[in-house]
C-alpha cells in the first residue's frame, strides 16, 4: 500500500513510507524521511534534517524542525512544541542546530514543549503541558515547568 496523502497537503519529500497518511494543510519539506505506516494529522510541517520512524502518530498544529529525529512508535500529541536554537535572533542563519532525539515509544503530550538538544528515553512519557529542558530517562514520566520526574514506569 502506497502512502495516501491529501489533495491539500503539500509534501515535496519522496522519501515516505507505505502505509502512511498525510492529511489535509500538512507541509513536508523535500528533505524529510518519514517511516511506514505513520498518521501526520491536519497542519503540521515538517522540515528537511528531519527523520520519523514507523508507525508514528503526529497530531495537528506540531512543526518539527531540522535536527529531530523521532523513533518508531512514537506518538507526539496537538500542539506540541520542538526547537533547534537555544538561543534564537532573527536573521541569524548561523546558529549552532542541535538534535533532539526521541526514542521508541515515547509519547509527547499535547502542548508540551522540548528546548533542543535533549533526548527523550525509549517508552518515556512527557505529560501534557511540560517544559522538558534535559534529558528524559527510559521508563520515566515527566510533569510540570521545568519537568520533572512523575515516577518511574515498569518495564
Amino acid at each position: 500500500m502506497s502512502a495516501r496523502i491529501h489533495p491539500s497537503a503539500d509534501v515535496a519529500s519522496e522519501a515516505i513510507g507505505p502505509g502512511t497518511r498525510i492529511w489535509q494543510f500538512v507541509v513536508v519539506l523535500a528533505g524529510a524521511r518519514i517511516g511506514q505506516d505513520c498518521n501526520i494529522c491536519s497542519h503540521c510541517f515538517i522540515e528537511n534534517d528531519v527523520v520519523i520512524g514507523d508507525r508514528v502518530t503526529i497530531k495537528s498544529g506540531v512543526q518539527l524542525w531540522d535536527g529531530l529525529r523521532v523513533g518508531d512508535d512514537v506518538f507526539i500529541g496537538p500542539n506540541a512544541t520542538f526547537t533547534n536554537d537555544k538561543h534564537p535572533r532573527s536573521r541569524n542563519t548561523g546558529f549552532t542546530q542541535l538534535t533532539t532525539v526521541i526514542e521508541r515509544g515515547a509519547s509527547i503530550g499535547a502542548g508540551a514543549v522540548l528546548l533542543p538538544g535533549i533526548r527523550i528515553g525509549e517508552n518515556a512519557v512527557v505529560a501534557a503541558g511540560a517544559v522538558v529542558t534535559r534529558d528524559v530517562p527510559a521508563n520515566t514520566c515527566v510533569v510540570g515547568n521545568p519537568a520533572r520526574v512523575m515516577n518511574r514506569e515498569s518495564s
